[in-house]
């Protein structure tokens, strides 16, 4: 039986965490006002109206034809869970509570330095997955398949291995610059080339450990945002 689970804290997404974002985007990287490619992770957040659980009918904006899928994982926090150390190695430990698989919804834009929140904080525009997966360490998060299918059809499968930023650096870069609290959310990001959906479409996400998460888009007579 699956189980309705939403965030109880800030969600924030990884933007340029993967390397195709790198290649498609290195042309810009190099012109004003940045001039390089990002030293730090490039994050937004997802407020709380966005949120919506799995199993959900997310309506559309009028006017609104279709939508990116980013497929990705979150990283949920417990108390004190950025009490890190270093390793021998330097890498970061990190505890995190658990993992859940997200659709993160927006209609398509060109910006990804500073990504617009009329786009991306859309009602409903973050399905979260069923009860999260508790995690003992984040390494197994490093080469993980994920894949979406609209109406029962596979139309994009990743993998995390993918990432500029595995899990633990990316959490630990993050923690340098924001105080993470219990119940937050870390997207680790997905690929640059997301999957468009349309109203009437039905989204399924899929990855190994994980209960699919699905969700469906529906047409709404409103203002397009």
């Amino acid at each position: 039986m699956s189980s309705a689970w939403l965030p109880q804290g800030t969600v924030y997404g990884s933007l340029m965490n993967f390397a195709d974002e790198h290649v498609a985007l290195a042309a810009q990287m190099t012109t004003a006002p940045y001039k390089a490619a990002p030293q730090a992770p490039v994050l937004y957040i997802k407020t709380a109206n966005t949120f919506s659980a799995h199993g959900s009918a997310i309506a559309l904006p009028a006017q609104v034809q279709r939508v990116a899928v980013r497929a990705t994982v979150g990283l949920i926090f417990k108390p004190n869970s950025l009490q890190a150390q270093q390793n021998i190695a330097g890498a970061a430990i990190i505890n995190v509570a658990s993992a859940v698989l997200i659709s993160d919804l927006a209609i398509p834009h060109d910006s990804f330095y500073r990504p617009p929140v009329k786009f991306h904080c859309v009602d409903g525009f973050l399905c979260a997955g069923q009860l999260p997966h508790a995690v003992q360490g984040l390494a197994w998060l490093d080469d993980l398949a994920i894949t979406v299918r609209i109406n029962g059809v596979q139309v994009q499968r990743f993998s995390t291995a993918d990432m500029v930023r595995r899990a633990a650096q990316l959490v630990a870069d993050v923690a340098e610059f924001i105080d993470l609290q219990s119940g937050d959310v870390l997207m680790m990001g997905s690929p640059f080339h997301a999957p468009l959906a349309q109203a009437g479409d039905v989204v399924e996400i899929s990855a190994p450990g994980f209960a699919p998460l699905r969700h469906t888009l529906v047409a709404q007579i409103g203002e397009c945002v």
